[in-house]
């Protein structure tokens, strides 16, 4: 081939030289194009059939190669719809083919980018600055869960987002093992707990000690019980002593004396009161009264206690031995004139704004209140309430508690002695037809998890709420959206709720670099690249970021010179064939 075959393989070289300054200024042009792939210049020799001896280099022939595995910059945007990925893969898009009585019309075919300044146009469509419209699947509003398997264009709506009634309050706190309520006097047995006896229309529990009959406040002690006489009280195990006097000279020993000279029945029970509530303990709340010439004692809260009464007086009066353990009243509504003393006599729980089924928010403030306790004998137990008339007056009910069952009872949390409900415990209970100042809310759970109350000893004496939230909201009307780090579309309205409306889409394929390339940084899935693989995982997404180009421009115009001389150099070896030939020509002449 000699002179002609050195002309031709100088021409391929002029070629593909051109061919690669070809993609060097395609690069260099699109140097700024947000998610552009450079495309790469390989040269592949060409060398003719011919003996051992005798190959030559040959001709060359310049392809391109593209860089779609090579990922740009990610450059950070104030713009929180434009999304970058970090990682391999693709956004899924599609172009607007036309319009239809005002709506946009798609083929369904899928293309792929990674150009992600996608801006919310006209109609709600997230579309980026190539005229692509993103896809994804919607999320259904009411349980979070993607809805459909196919990739579709994702359209917002900017309509008012409906109010959602309150159904769920997450609710986790720590009960004070003692609660430092108001009404709370560490020198005073049981002060922490609440008086349940007080309340509602539980009686005071109590036992008499059957007597005589006598007329109460005229009647003289004396006629019923005995000069030099005693009685014995014993409460919880521990005996009070009475020894019963006449102006007795000297003052009879054997327990407290008590003189009954001048004296009623009434007032005599009145000192003997006095003393026993001196004598602490289980003592320190019983309250002893006569009627019709019998002694009634009132153990008060402490419904673990039991007493006896023994003695000479008490046979005097024809008094039997008594012992009584008190049972404890439920307790299931607080009225307008109890409410100070129950506030007294509780803690706070916390508050938290819930909503009814048109959107209106009420207010429901919660209360705990220690009704047991293993320090009296008994079990920690609590019971929670709310309230549920804030402008009660009277008799009308403002403090409800949390019951359940029909009849109905209330929730009791029982603790055991390391601070843990006792058994499974109570994942949740319901506030069932929760009605707050008239506003009717319904049955509300009240989610506590596992092991979500718990009963800690805590310095402070009071509650700490770690978790108090709900799921209910008003009507709000549509602010803005943004796409999130884990490719989730929100929507953000005016009643601080934020919605999650769409999962954006990505693919992957195995032969990346094997995709067609389009207008406006698309590509075409061809056999070699093979089919979309996709993820709708959010899996590399970074939300409020762009994709740079991956031109590097230093290396483009590094490459510049290399293909400028190589041109040159080809053009030389075009120029020398042509003098050699003119040589070869001019041997005839």
């Amino acid at each position: 081939m000699g002179i002609y075959g050195a002309l031709s393989s100088a021409v391929t070289g002029l070629r593909a030289q051109a061919h690669s300054l070809e993609n060097i200024s395609g690069n260099i042009a699109n140097s700024q194009t947000v998610g552009y792939k450079r495309m790469e210049t390989s040269f592949m020799d060409l060398i003719p059939d011919a003996p051992l001896k005798s190959q030559v280099p040959g001709a060359v022939l310049a392809q391109s190669r593209a860089t779609n595995n090579l990922q740009g910059d990610i450059q950070t945007s104030a713009n929180e719809t434009y999304i970058a990925l970090n990682a391999n893969g693709f956004f899924v898009v599609e172009p607007k083919v036309g319009q239809s009585d005002g709506n946009s019309v798609f083929a369904g075919t899928n293309y792929f980018t990674r150009r992600g300044d996608f801006e919310i146009d006209k109609d709600g469509l997230l579309v980026n600055g190539a005229g692509y419209y993103l896809k994804g699947l919607p999320i259904d509003p009411a349980t979070g869960n993607i809805s459909g398997s196919v990739p579709e264009v994702i359209k917002l709506s900017n309509a008012y987002l409906p109010a959602n009634v309150t159904k769920t309050i997450n609710y986790q706190a720590n009960l004070s093992q003692l609660p430092k309520t108001a009404n709370y006097n560490k020198n005073v047995y049981n002060s922490e707990l609440l008086q349940s006896a007080h309340y509602g229309s539980g009686p005071w529990q109590s036992a008499a000690v059957a007597g005589t009959t006598a007329v109460v406040g005229t009647d003289p002690a004396i006629n019923h019980i005995a000069d030099l006489s005693n009685m014995s009280f014993t409460i919880n195990g521990k005996p009070t002593n009475f020894v019963f006097h006449d102006n007795a000279d000297p003052v009879p020993s054997g327990g407290t004396a008590i003189n009954l000279a001048g004296k009623t029945l009434e007032e005599v029970a009145a000192e003997v009161q006095t003393v026993l509530r001196n004598t602490g303990g289980a003592a320190q709340d019983v309250n002893i009264s006569v009627a019709n010439g019998v002694f009634e004692v009132d153990l008060g809260s402490d419904y673990h206690a039991s007493f006896s009464v023994s003695g000479t007086a008490a046979d005097a009066l024809a008094v039997t031995g008594v012992s009584s353990t008190p049972s404890r009243p439920d307790v299931l509504a607080i009225t307008a004139d109890e409410a100070d003393n129950f506030v007294a006599q509780s803690i706070s729980g916390g508050a938290i704004t819930v909503y009814a089924h048109n959107g209106a928010p009420v207010n429901v403030q919660l209360r705990w209140a220690k009704v047991d306790s293993a320090a009296a004998g008994g079990q920690d137990t609590w019971q929670l309430f709310y309230m549920s008339d804030s402008n009660a007056a009277g008799s009308g009910v403002e403090w409800k508690a949390v019951t359940a069952g029909d009849p109905p009872t209330p929730e009791q949390y029982k603790f055991n002695s390391s601070g843990s409900l006792v058994g499974a415990g109570k994942p949740s209970v319901t506030i069932e037809d929760l009605t707050v100042n008239g506003v009717f809310i319904g049955d509300v759970e009240l989610a506590h998890q596992v092991n979500g109350i718990t009963q800690f000893a805590d310095v402070n004496g009071t509650v700490s709420v770690s978790t108090l939230n709900q799921n209910g909201y008003g009507a709000g009307e549509f602010l803005s959206v943004a796409i999130t780090d884990s490719g989730r579309v929100v929507a953000t309205y005016s009643n601080g709720e934020r919605i999650e409306m769409a999962q954006v889409a990505t693919a992957q394929f195995n032969g990346v670099n094997s995709l067609k390339r389009l207008d406006g940084g698309v590509y075409q899935s061809t056999a070699e690249s093979g089919e979309p693989i996709f993820d709708l995982s959010g899996s590399g997404i970074i939300g409020g970021a762009l994709e740079a180009s991956n031109t590097d421009i230093s290396d483009e115009f590094t490459k510049l010179i290399i293909t400028q001389q190589a041109y040159s150099a080809s053009t030389r070896i075009v120029s020398t064939a042509d003098e050699m030939l003119k040589e070869a020509l001019s041997m005839v002449r």
